[in-house]
């Protein structure tokens, strides 16, 4: 049986060489100080069309500061020798894109259509009784973004916060992005299937994929090929940490032990690409995705393009139309997320691929 990817020319890809041949160096702009901080202190960025990885390339550093001086704003850098290049097999923590892999095993075991309540009665208090799955999984259960669930020392106690929020806009009328949408997903399969997240994801998604390098809470052996975070201490972050690295950057999820709906998960650009190509063979995603989205899509938006982001610095984008597919992984909270600003290297890296499929199309300038 033939790989689901392999590595190929742009020819073999159906996409233009020099307009490919551009996302590097303006990926690698921006981990240089532009004009005040980098946007990351390194990347990985692959894209490919069909079943053939055109561009898979590494630029920056995976680890290059050991503290934030708040004081004066400044990475403080760790001396050169132990600074660790990116490499293309970076493990990256993938912050939101879990949500995605949550939302396609929920599409397995839960009746997009049904309350939520029917799989945990326990959620439906507090006026969450009439929330669907599906208002979950598209962001109009009328949730705030975010609780503070570390600061709740138990499950019990975290669980009981989520049973007592309410929702601030009536369900279905309104659309708000919220980590608590999936971390109530979380809840449902849960109890849907007796068997915990982790599990499932790892036996109904990477596990048949393919995907070795994927994962909840990673090994201490995989550490050497980790992309720090954040220097995470109060009052930009919610728990004092100190530089992260190995473990996963979000509070919440953290404090989950690692493993949540809607953060938690980390990732190679590889085995992602492995995931955009199943998403391809399957005509569409199952649920979760952001569609059409320019901020972070560029010019493959408009057109049917859908992905998501994560907080870290992580993307993905699947253009159906094309059969074409980017995954970009950054580590732009390294060494602080105050110095987070914006998608432009996102988006510039999605114009690069459009580019490079239309130049392929058509012959002529772009």
């Amino acid at each position: 049986m033939a790989p689901p990817l392999s590595r190929g020319t742009c020819p073999e890809a159906g996409l233009d060489a020099a307009e490919l041949s551009r996302i590097v160096p303006a990926l690698a702009a921006y981990t240089r100080p532009a004009p005040a901080h980098p946007w990351c202190a390194g990347a990985v960025v692959l894209a490919g069309r069909g079943r053939t990885v055109a561009l898979h390339e590494a630029v920056g550093w995976a680890v290059r500061y050991g503290a934030y001086d708040e004081s004066a704003d400044v990475g403080v850098e760790l001396p050169p020798w132990q600074w660790v290049p990116m490499r293309e097999d970076t493990v990256f923590d993938l912050a939101s894109l879990t949500k995605v892999f949550t939302a396609t095993v929920a599409a397995t075991h839960l009746d997009q259509d049904r309350e939520v309540a029917a799989y945990v009665p326990e959620f439906g208090a507090a006026g969450k009784g009439a929330i669907t799955v599906r208002q979950l999984l598209d962001h109009t259960s009328g949730l705030r973004p975010e609780l503070p669930f570390y600061d709740r020392p138990t499950a019990q106690g975290r669980a009981r916060m989520l049973w007592d929020e309410e929702p601030v806009h009536p369900p279905g009328t309104l659309r708000v992005y919220s980590d608590l949408n999936l971390i109530a997903v979380q809840y449902a399969l849960e109890a849907a299937t007796g068997r915990p997240l982790a599990v499932l994801i790892s036996e109904e998604v990477t596990g048949p994929l393919g995907m070795l390098d994927t994962g909840f809470n990673p090994p201490p052996a995989a550490l050497s090929r980790m992309a720090a975070t954040e220097d995470q201490r109060r009052p930009w972050g919610r728990l004092d940490r100190g530089m992260v690295r190995g473990s996963v950057h979000d509070e919440n999820a953290y404090a989950m032990g690692g493993v949540s709906g809607h953060a938690g998960l980390f990732s190679t650009a590889w085995d992602l690409a492995l995931f955009c190509r199943a998403l391809l063979d399957r005509g569409g995603p199952w649920g979760g995705f952001e569609t059409d989205q320019a901020w972070f899509m560029g010019e493959l938006a408009g057109r049917g393009a859908y992905g998501h982001t994560g907080f870290t610095g992580t993307s993905l984008v699947v253009d159906p139309e094309s059969d074409s597919f980017l995954v970009l992984l950054a580590n732009s909270v390294h060494p602080t997320r105050t110095w987070r600003d914006g998608s432009a290297p996102r988006a510039a890296a999605a114009t690069g691929l459009a580019r490079a499929i239309l130049k392929a199309e058509t012959g002529g300038p772009v």
